[in-house]
């Protein structure tokens, strides 16, 4: 009997401190809806918009990397010397224009003459003064002045459009010289470095793989019951397994279609087999502030306030906020 007693007062005492120890971690609160997830960020892919041979890639895998930071480079020496040549062409149509307008002064002088002449032989022409041959000529003087003034004016307009069709074609090539100048669109760090210098690229070339930083998240996944009392903006705190404190965050997107839960989401029941996707953002400034310490991957809980619930204090379940993480909530 006495092993009996023994192995009885064991599993006693197991079920004992099981049960403390549950006492001691507080439950959720009602207003609180809650998920399982893991800090996620958005990748950025920096390529190329025109091939070209690749000059020089400026940051290494880990680099920080701010918003229109210089990248990468693409030999644009050829591109350079097309845009000497299209430059050549502009000045070349502009001079163009100058001797379209030269020819329209000179129509219009002539024009001017052969009215002057008309106005002259009409009186004469009717007292029977001069010949018809005559009137007939001056006539046909005055038309073909009118005339060569509407073909100079026509060549002129000709000349415009070749000249603004020659600055096109600059202003697209100095465009493609500033494409060879690769800036990052976000700030973030590296994680993957795709191409060396030396390689030649095709226009979508990938040289870097940027970690989005400004745009730090958790996704979690909620039943319906919960899901559709959570709205873009309610105010959420993170946990994560790897710290003793909190961060501030909110909710940046509400799925507005259920999905069947991903296998790699814990849910409370295994009935809730279709979920809402809920994303809970991290405010940027909290981000910049720790950039140093900010792991994608990281597994933790992200706790949401419900609409028209109890609002129960944080600290009533959850650790307190984290360092400098009190000005961030102030703020947002």
């Amino acid at each position: 009997m006495k092993p009996i007693a023994g192995i009885v007062l064991v599993v006693l005492a197991i079920v004992g401190y099981w049960f403390i120890e549950e006492r001691k971690a507080d439950p959720v609160p009602p207003g609180i809806a809650f998920g399982n997830g893991r800090i996620e960020a958005i990748q950025v892919d920096i390529a190329t918009r025109i091939p070209g041979r690749l000059s020089d890639v400026l940051l290494q895998e880990g680099d920080l990397v701010y918003v229109d930071q210089e990248v990468a480079t693409i030999d644009s020496a050829q591109l350079r010397a097309q845009l000497l040549r299209a430059r050549a062409e502009v000045a070349s149509a502009e001079s163009l224009i100058g001797g379209a307008r030269a020819t329209i002064a000179q129509a219009r002088a002539q024009l001017q003459l052969a009215k002057l002449d008309l106005k002259r032989i009409t009186p004469l022409a009717h007292k029977d003064l001069v010949s018809e041959d005559d009137y007939d000529t001056k006539l046909s003087q005055r038309d073909i002045a009118k005339a060569n003034l509407q073909a100079a004016e026509a060549a002129l307009v000709s000349q415009q459009r070749n000249t603004e069709a020659a600055q096109a074609i600059v202003e697209e090539i100095e465009t493609q010289i500033d494409d060879c100048t690769l800036v990052s669109p976000a700030f973030g760090r590296v994680l993957y470095r795709l191409a060396e210098p030396g390689e030649v690229l095709g226009s979508g070339g990938k040289v870097l793989t940027i970690v989005n930083l400004g745009e730090i998240y958790m996704e979690i996944f909620l039943p319906s019951s919960q899901a559709h009392l959570v709205s873009v903006g309610s105010e959420a705190r993170i946990k994560l397994d790897v710290l003793d404190f909190v961060l501030p965050a909110r909710v940046s997107f509400v799925s507005p279609e259920s999905q069947f839960t991903p296998k790699q989401v814990e849910t409370v029941s295994e009935r809730d087999k279709l979920m809402f996707r809920i994303k809970v953002r991290i405010p940027s400034d909290l981000v910049h502030q720790h950039v140093d310490k900010v792991k994608t991957g990281v597994r933790g809980v992200a706790y949401v306030r419900l609409i028209g619930e109890d609002e129960p204090p944080w600290d009533s379940f959850l650790p307190p906020l984290g360092p400098a993480s009190e000005s961030t909530v102030n703020t947002n």
